[in-house]
């Protein structure tokens, strides 16, 4: 059962439209929304290989204390009304019935605290990235690269689907990656009206066949469709195509990386999807 979903906000402005995915899908579930907070350490604001005489330094950590306090009040206020206007209610109780919404602060860099908020959360919540002013990329790595859990990429939008799960495409090659993001999001598969496998028309050669996934999810009392599709010359941009196509309102897929050293980059399918999705994609790496 979903029942802790994490959103890690930064001061960016777009932790609302992220809290609304949340909100929408974890009404399926009655889960709590954890909003956890990255407060950046006063030493992070020092400038590197400059010496600083002792008393300025003291005035800059007490500058970024009273910011940092200044824009934690200010992001509660604006969870709090959200909270409200979405029907959801603030909450310190996982426990509590209904969906539930609470506000948790650590000071770190950001890796670091979603990797240490991350890891016991059932679906990560996070912005779609915006590499024309880099944002949100980090978050998103970190998400998918130090966690293990499955993370929903939220579009920006005007407005967030009333339902979201209702309708869910899987991404199936095959693969390892694929498997695994069956495994870990199969309580929102069961909960789903429908499940869509979609299939490149060329064949999984990677491992297991559609035809198996479809037996796999029919012992866990999910029913699956296969719709097979013309990959084209860009597999990221017929997944989405074929996906809004089917009617799904989410897509779940596995997340491929270039590389496993410290700066993770994405695979050219993934790096396709991340950039040009219309519509909340569960990754899972």
């Amino acid at each position: 059962m979903i029942r802790k979903i994490m959103v890690p906000v930064r001061g960016d402005g777009k932790g609302d439209n992220v809290l609304a995915h949340a909100a929408v899908l974890a009404k399926r579930f009655d889960a709590h929304i954890e909003v956890t907070h990255c407060r950046a350490r006063p030493d992070d604001l020092m400038p590197y290989g400059v010496a600083i005489p002792s008393f300025l330094k003291e005035q800059i950590f007490d500058s970024a204390r009273k910011l940092a306090e200044s824009e934690e009040a200010g992001l509660i206020d604006e969870l709090k009304a959200l909270a409200k206007k979405l029907g959801v209610k603030f909450s310190d109780n996982p426990k509590d019935k209904g969906v539930t919404v609470s506000w948790t602060e650590e000071q770190g860099k950001q890796p670091d605290v979603i990797k240490h908020h991350g890891r016991l959360a059932d679906l990560i919540c996070v912005p779609q990235p915006d590499r024309s002013q880099n944002i949100g990329v980090n978050t998103l790595k970190s998400a998918l690269f130090l966690t293990g859990r499955p993370v929903m990429m939220c579009p920006p939008t005007d407005k967030v689907p009333a339902k979201l799960g209702d309708h869910v495409a899987i991404a199936w090659n095959g693969s390892l990656e694929a498997s695994r993001a069956v495994i870990l999001t199969t309580e929102i598969l069961q909960k789903a009206s429908k499940v869509t496998i979609l299939s490149a028309g060329d064949g999984e050669p990677h491992g297991a066949t559609a035809q198996d996934l479809v037996e796999y999810l029919d012992v866990r009392g999910i029913t699956a469709n296969i719709d097979k599709f013309e990959r084209g010359s860009n597999i990221g941009e017929a997944l989405l195509a074929h996906s809004a196509t089917v009617g799904a309102d989410i897509l779940v897929m596995g997340a491929y990386g270039d590389s496993h050293e410290r700066e993770l980059m994405f695979g050219g399918n993934t790096q396709t999807i991340v950039d040009t999705a219309k519509m909340p994609v569960i990754l899972v790496h």
